[in-house]
C-alpha cells in the first residue's frame, strides 16, 4: 500500500470513529467493505412509483418488522400475553423495577391512549397492578404480579427463538454490523419523538433534516 493510500485509509478511519465512538477496527473494515456495494441506480419506470433509496431502507426495515410481529404473535399463543405490545409493556415493567404507567408506554413508542389501554387489560388478565408513588400519590407504579411473571419468562423463551429464526442466515458479525449502522438511528429518535409528538410533521422534518 502507497503512503497516499494509507493516509486516505487512515482519514476514513478517523472520520468513521469519530462517527461511531467505541468502534473497532473490525468494525470499521466491515463498514467499509459494505460501502464498496456496487450502487443500484434508483429511477421510477413510467407509471410506477418506486421508492427511492431511502425509502427502499426504510421499507425493507418495516416489512421485516412486520414479520417479526406476526411470526412472535403466533409464538405466543398459550402463553398468556396476546402479542407483542404486551410482551414489550411487560419486560419495561421487569426490567425497569416498577416504572410510572408513562414511562412503561412511552418506552414502547404508544400513544398514551392505547398505552392506558392495553394496561387495563393487563390488568384485568391479573398479569400487572398498580400502586400509588410513595412520593407523589398521583403518580401511579406498575408492577407485575406473580402470574404476570410467569407469563413473561414463558413468553421470553419463544420471542428469543422467533428472533433467532428471523436472523438465521446472517451471521454474527453480519448482526453486529447491522446494530452498529442502525442504532444511532434508533437513539437520534429515542430522544425526539416524545418531544415533536404536538408538532406539525413540516417542523419536525425541519428539526431533522434541514
Amino acid at each position: 500500500m502507497g503512503v497516499n493510500q494509507t493516509v486516505e485509509l487512515v482519514k476514513l478511519w478517523g472520520a468513521y470513529e469519530e462517527q461511531h465512538p467505541g468502534a473497532t477496527i473490525e468494525d470499521f473494515c466491515r463498514h467499509h467493505l459494505a460501502g464498496s456495494v456496487k450502487k443500484e441506480v434508483y429511477g421510477t419506470p413510467k407509471g410506477e412509483l418506486r421508492p427511492d433509496l431511502n425509502g427502499q431502507l426504510v421499507i425493507l426495515l418495516r416489512r421485516i418488522g412486520k414479520f417479526h410481529i406476526a411470526y412472535s404473535n403466533k409464538a405466543l399463543e398459550g402463553t398468556g400475553i396476546d402479542q407483542m405490545e404486551e410482551f414489550g409493556i411487560l419486560v419495561t415493567v421487569y426490567n425497569q423495577k416498577n416504572p410510572i404507567k408513562s414511562e412503561a408506554i412511552f418506552n414502547n413508542i404508544m400513544e398514551l391512549s392505547s398505552g392506558s389501554n392495553m394496561l387495563i387489560r393487563l390488568k384485568k388478565r391479573g398479569l400487572v397492578s398498580e400502586y400509588d408513588d410513595e412520593q407523589d400519590k398521583r403518580v401511579k407504579r406498575l408492577k407485575l404480579t406473580v402470574k404476570g411473571e410467569a407469563a413473561l419468562m414463558k413468553a421470553k423463551d419463544v420471542v428469543l427463538q422467533v428472533a433467532e429464526m428471523m436472523v438465521h442466515d446472517l451471521t454474527d458479525e453480519d448482526k453486529r454490523l447491522c446494530i452498529q449502522l442502525l442504532q444511532p438511528v434508533d437513539r437520534r429518535f429515542s430522544g425526539l419523538f416524545q418531544k415533536q409528538r404536538n408538532k406539525s410533521f413540516e417542523e419536525i422534518y425541519k428539526e431533522n433534516v434541514i
